[in-house]
């Protein structure tokens, strides 16, 4: 049984003495016999025929070598350098010089000190609470132990605590304010240690119900303001829909209705070329209209709308063609 610390140096032993009937070629062979039977052994390095051969096991390379360049001296031990977990295994060494054979096997344990070691807080760290702070390596071969202890304040454990070693986990019940510190966990093994740190805070419990009616208050008038918000959006849409109704109910195909001034005026101004025409003889024979009968631009409005105009100042007016001449 050999038990080595990983990254270290290891030297698995195995010495020989050769009968005088062995008269063969020398081999030695070292091999890595598998845990689960169903694998092949793997080589790991060999000497034969006067020549070394180390390229058989890749996870090696460059790691394990003879102690003695010449094993023919009587000394088939080798070194394996910068020790890796995964090298823990059953080695076997084996000699052959014919007609002789002779192995034996070496366990070989390779250590990983505790590594990556985290502190953490479980629970609530309200006064009267209960709560556990918690220790675990990620790396570190068995068996792992792990210790608390308080660094700062009194530096001594509350009465109330529970240590499990094993575990790392320290339990501590009804916390008070005096519970407050720097507390550290240390992970142990056979051959290192690791460390680390958390800090713990006990405060009084927290007015939830104050909490609880802020929360309450804050939403209703959250929902107040989105519906202002909504009822402003509609209100405007409303609005806008309106114009553009009214703005569609405007027909511009629609000429605008004529004025009656304006007829009136045309309907003088065609025939003022007939007037023109006729001499003062002419006219006698046109009979003679009152001036109260002229045509005028209102003719059309009913008799409760004709304005009073003012007596004129001629009495007699003639007409011609439907044209009164005073």
């Amino acid at each position: 049984m050999v038990e080595k610390a990983q990254g270290e140096k290891v030297t698995l032993p195995c010495t020989f003495t050769v009968a005088q009937e062995d008269q063969g070629p020398l081999d030695v062979e070292w091999v890595l016999i598998p845990t689960d039977n169903q694998k092949k052994e793997q080589t790991i390095i060999m000497y034969s025929v006067d020549r070394i051969f180390n390229n058989y096991y890749e996870a090696m390379n460059g790691r394990v070598q003879f102690t003695n360049p010449d094993p023919r001296s009587g000394d088939g031990s080798i070194d394996i350098l910068n020790l890796k977990s995964a090298d823990t295994g059953t080695y076997q060494c084996r000699v052959k010089k014919a007609p002789g054979v002779e192995s034996q096997k070496i366990q070989l344990t390779v250590l990983v000190k505790p590594a990556m070691t985290k502190c953490y807080i479980e629970g609530s760290q309200e006064t009267g609470r209960d709560l556990t702070l918690k220790c675990v390596s990620q790396e570190g071969s068995p068996l792992l132990s792990y210790n608390w202890r308080k660094i700062t304040g009194t530096e001594e454990l509350p009465a109330t605590s529970l240590l499990n070693k094993d575990t790392g986990e320290l339990s501590l019940k009804n916390v008070s304010e005096e519970y407050s510190g720097t507390y550290s966990c240390v992970a142990a093994n056979r051959i290192g240690t690791d460390d680390c740190f958390v800090v713990l805070n006990v405060t009084p419990p927290i007015n939830t119900a104050g909490t609880i009616a802020g929360a309450v208050i804050g939403t209703l008038l959250g929902l107040f303001l989105l519906a202002f918000l909504v009822f402003c959006c509609c209100k405007k849409r409303k609005e806008k829909k309106y114009e553009k109704e009214v703005h569609h109910d405007i027909r511009e195909d629609v000429p605008p209705p004529k004025s009656r001034t304006s007829t009136a005026r045309s309907y003088i101004g065609s025939n003022r070329s007939s007037l023109g025409s006729m001499s003062p003889s002419n006219m006698e024979g046109y009979a003679k209209t009152p001036y109260n009968q002229v045509p005028s631009e209102d003719f059309e409005r009913s008799p409760g709308q004709n304005p009073n105009f003012p007596p004129s100042k001629y009495d007699l007016a003639y007409k011609i063609h439907d044209i009164t001449v005073v």
